[in-house]
This record gives structure tokens, C-alpha cells and sequence, in this order.
């Protein structure tokens, strides 16, 4: 009798496992498919849907080299528009300047990489073109530019030529001072960190009293040797990494990666890097949408 009873227990184990097969093959297949569409809708987020959009964020910074005649001054920063990226023609530069029109803030900062060099399925613009749409902004608020690395590999002389035609002011190793009502403040123009000179001791040298500084570059590598009398160094080149994924993190970044997005603070000195708006090698922005950075400026002494 026990051999019956163990025999007839085989038999139904073998039963439940022919069973379970159907149901584990339906699971995999559920599973396959499910995977293959998460994939495909993620790459059309990160090539069709991200690149295209334009978000505006706020950054309130507090420093403390920052004075307080100045606290809480508006400044936007944009960075990398890469005109002639794919989902990034002339008419998004122009829903850029639209937007920066219809800002509060009173001033326009651009960190550099105003043309594009290559980018798959771009198609190049020219300096001149994309001057050329940048004047209703310059018409209305003063905007001060460094070039990045894409402006030098496509004649950086020309790029600032044509920036300066359009209104807009373009300081390389060089600083001006600027005021708004009681706030008086300079800006120090530092060269990109590949492509230029990138003298920093001759960007400081004209600075003669003690107003606020802000410095403002193309690459971020140049952040620990700008001097302490910088309040805050504002660049961007990094586009964010352009693909940041939950748990992976930012893949690709083009500087170190401690300084890949925004407020970083090492030894009481102060970094801002905006993501940027175009994209540069693929075009593909997935987690990092384009930005236009609305910093406000707080005195933190």
C-alpha cells in the first residue's frame, strides 16, 4: 500500500509541474513583452519627447561672499543651446529668448556652446543666424556670454563677432562691472577650459574694489582654481550628463562628475552648472529636460 500511495504522489507532482510550465511560459512571454515596451518608451521619451521640452527652474543660492546691497538679485542663465540640434532649430531659440524676455530678472547670463560641431542628425547654424534671433533679447536686458569649446572648433573670433553684433557682451579673460539699483557687482568672463587661453589672473585683474564678483565659464574644470573672490562661478558645458537613469545615475558627464548639475559647494566656494538646453553627440536628453536657470542671489553673511 505504501508503494501505491508514493506512486500516486509522483504522479501528481509530475501533473502540477506540466501545469505550472503553460503558466511560466505565459509569465516570461508577459515579461518579455513588457520589458521591450518599457525600452521603446523610454527611447522615444529620451530622442523625440525630452530634448524637446523647456523647463524653467528655480535656484536660490546663498552665499556668503555675497553682499548684501545685492541680496537677492534675479540673474537667468542659459548654457549649450547648440543650435542646429535635432529637435532645437531656430525656433526653439526663439521660445528661449521669448521666455527670458518675459523673465523678472534683469540680466541674461550665457555659458558658451552657442553653435553645434557635430551631433547625429543635426544640421549646422551659423554664428551670424543665430546672432541674429538673439537681438530682441539683447533689446531689452543686457546679456553677457562666454564661448564654449563647439564655438572655438567653429572659429571662436567669428562666434564672438557675430554674439557682439547682436548687443550681446561677451567677456573672455575680462570683467566688467554692472549695477542695478543699489546693487553694484562685477562679472569676470573666464575662457573655456579646452579651447582658450583661460587666464584666470587676467579675467580678476581689472577688478578694483571690494563689490561682489561673479565668474562665469564654459567648464566647470576650471572651478577649484577660480579664486575665493569669486562669490559664485556659474558654467555649464556638462548638459547634465544629458542622461541621468534611477539607480545608474548620470552615465556620461564630460567633467568630473561631482560637478555635473547644479549648487556644488567645496571648501565655502561656490559652483552653479546648468544642464543646458540642446544636446551634443547623440540627441538624447532622458531625466536632464532643457533648462533655463532663474538663480536668485542671497547674502548668507
Amino acid at each position: 500500500m505504501s508503494g501505491g500511495v508514493d506512486g500516486g504522489g509522483a504522479g501528481l507532482q509530475s501533473i502540477a509541474v506540466t501545469a505550472s510550465r503553460p503558466r511560466l511560459r505565459r509569465w516570461t512571454s508577459w515579461l518579455f513583452r513588457a520589458t521591450v515596451l518599457a525600452g521603446l518608451a523610454c527611447a522615444a521619451w529620451g530622442f523625440v519627447i525630452e530634448p524637446g521640452r523647456l523647463v524653467e527652474r528655480d535656484h536660490e543660492l546663498a552665499l556668503p561672499q555675497w553682499h548684501p546691497s545685492c541680496d537677492g538679485l534675479r540673474v537667468d542663465v542659459i548654457s549649450d543651446t547648440h543650435t542646429g540640434s535635432p529637435h532645437n532649430g531656430l525656433d526653439n531659440l526663439d521660445r528661449v529668448v521669448s521666455r527670458l524676455i518675459a523673465s523678472d530678472a534683469p540680466m541674461v547670463l550665457m555659458a558658451g556652446d552657442y553653435v553645434i560641431h557635430e551631433v547625429f542628425l543635426g544640421t549646422y547654424v551659423d554664428a551670424d543666424t543665430i546672432a541674429r534671433h538673439l537681438r530682441p533679447l539683447t533689446a531689452r536686458k543686457p546679456v553677457v556670454a562666454v564661448l564654449g569649446n563647439h564655438d572655438w572648433w567653429k572659429d571662436g573670433d567669428r562666434v564672438r563677432r557675430a554674439l557682439e553684433s547682436a548687443g550681446v557682451v561677451v567677456l573672455e579673460d575680462q570683467a566688467r562691472a554692472w549695477q542695478f539699483g543699489g546693487c553694484r557687482f562685477w562679472i569676470a568672463g573666464i575662457g573655456d577650459y579646452w579651447e582658450a587661453p583661460h587666464d584666470i589672473g587676467k579675467a580678476f585683474a581689472g577688478i578694483d574694489d571690494g563689490a561682489p564678483v561673479l565668474a562665469l565659464t564654459h567648464n566647470p574644470e576650471l572651478f577649484p582654481d577660480v579664486p575665493a573672490r569669486a562669490s559664485l562661478l556659474v558654467a555649464g558645458h556638462t548638459h547634465g550628463g544629458q542622461v541621468a537613469l534611477p539607480l545608474l545615475g548620470r552615465l556620461v558627464v564630460p567633467a568630473r562628475s561631482e560637478f555635473a548639475i547644479g549648487h556644488v559647494v567645496r571648501n565655502d566656494r561656490h559652483l552653479f552648472v546648468t544642464p543646458g538646453i540642446g544636446t551634443s553627440i547623440l540627441p538624447v536628453r532622458f531625466g536632464v529636460p532643457p533648462e533655463i536657470s532663474r538663480l536668485r542671489l542671497r547674502s548668507a553673511r
